[in-house]
């Protein structure tokens, strides 16, 4: 059994996470704690609980918000961090750590800011490259076998990488960006995700606000949005791509629903495992995105949306060559 299925059921989750990094990290200046506080405790009410949050987030900070945010709630959430990827205080940048004794320290810290005894799920937000992934997922797994983390699970890793990982210790969770106009997934790591009933975690399934029609021509990107240094955001390449909206919105007309929420079905569409864990500052949006998890497609519909959206018809790669070194997950050719 999966533990995080388990642990889903158990607290009857809806098919459809929230992403906690927006607040904190990654879009401009972070939102103000009371504001951020606010909004996590509207998500609980509103019915999400599975919360995703990262060590690297906001330098800490996310982790310390959503702590506090869901501290008398942690009964009825899964609650999901990572760790291996942080921002270094005395080099002033983000760091990618695999060592054991590393993910150790960070799980602790991470126990603390969060308000727990335990973590339900904790990823290694990246394979660094220079510890073998075995050594990694062993000490996750010592963590586990002390009841400090429930289960492991990885992110932006390969297939190959996935099974040599859980010939160390099951994998519970995979997670990687998934949607719409970001297909790689479908390359090999969902396959091999169903082989060992790992769960495939779907981080921006709306397309950093590409899919919700958040992101025009004409759009400015804040300072510190990391959109601004994305190949595909490029307005050469932004040009090319918004006409894949007009094809999005007309089929969401259809269905008298919003492309936002036509693009989270399509996801859940691909199968009980694929759980999206779409991110927003906005409460208004949250809402929209979690109306999504009871909207059926038809399979006539996800076929005309996968044509639609084939991977050939997307301009510009998902990130820069920096960050695209980072990843192991596969590319398209």
């Amino acid at each position: 059994m999966n533990p995080v299925t388990d642990r889903l059921t158990a607290i009857a989750s809806p098919a459809i996470g929230l992403g906690c990094m927006n607040l904190s990290h990654g879009y401009g200046q972070p939102v103000p704690e009371a504001e951020a506080l606010r909004a996590l405790g509207e998500a609980f009410e509103m019915g999400y609980r599975h919360f995703d949050t990262a060590t690297l987030y906001g330098a800490t900070a996310n982790e310390r918000v959503v702590g506090k945010a869901l501290a008398g709630k942690r009964d009825e959430i899964l609650l999901a961090s990572k760790c291996g990827m942080a921002m270094d205080p005395d080099l002033g940048r983000k760091v990618i750590d695999g060592r054991p004794e590393t993910l150790r320290r960070q799980c602790e810290a991470s126990l603390e800011r969060l308000q727990t005894d335990h973590i339900d799920l904790y990823y290694l937000h990246r394979w660094d490259k220079g510890v073998p992934i075995e050594e990694s997922v062993g000490e996750l797994a010592r963590l586990v076998a002390e009841g400090k983390i429930g289960a492991i699970g990885l992110s932006e890793v390969s297939a190959a990488t996935l099974r040599r990982a859980r010939s160390e210790h099951p994998i519970a969770a995979v997670q990687t960006e998934y949607s719409l106009w970001t297909r790689n997934p479908e390359i090999a790591v969902l396959e091999a995700c169903r082989e060992a009933g790992t769960l495939f975690v779907a981080f921006s399934p709306l397309g950093r606000g590409f899919l919700a029609g958040a992101i025009q021509a004409d759009t400015p990107l804040a300072e510190g949005d990391v959109r601004r240094g994305m190949p595909r955001f490029s307005a050469e390449n932004l040009a090319r791509n918004l006409p894949l909206l007009g094809e999005l919105d007309a089929m969401a007309r259809e269905l008298e629903v919003t492309g936002g929420q036509l693009a989270l079905a399509w996801l859940r569409a691909k199968g009980e495992d694929v759980l999206p864990i779409p991110g927003t500052r906005s409460v208004a949006h949250m809402r929209e995105n979690l109306a999504a998890a009871s909207l059926t497609l038809e399979p006539a519909l996800v076929a005309r949306l996968d044509e639609a959206f084939a991977p050939e018809r997307i301009v510009g790669g998902r990130y820069a060559e920096a960050l695209q070194a980072e990843v192991d997950t596969e590319e398209f050719a």
